[in-house]
């Protein structure tokens, strides 16, 4: 799996448990100005923080559901 266009140019190459602690302005899209706010915000500090963060699951989960809910 190529996962460079998900990050930050300095993080390419990295290897996936190095990426989990990276800050989570290594992800493609993520200023270092958001970062800032979810940490302020949510104590979202790294890549890992923002996978375990329970209202991203929570969304995650909703998504899938939907995914395959039956409609009437």
């Amino acid at each position: 799996m190529n996962i460079n266009k998900m990050l930050d140019k300095a993080y390419e190459g990295k290897s996936f448990r190095e990426l989990l602690d990276a800050p989570v302005d290594a992800l493609e899209g993520v200023s270092a100005g958001d970062a800032k706010l979810l940490n302020e915000a949510f104590r979202i500090k790294t890549i890992r923080d923002l996978a375990n963060w329970k209202h991203a699951r929570w969304a995650q989960a909703i998504a899938v559901a939907a995914e395959t809910e039956e409609t009437k």
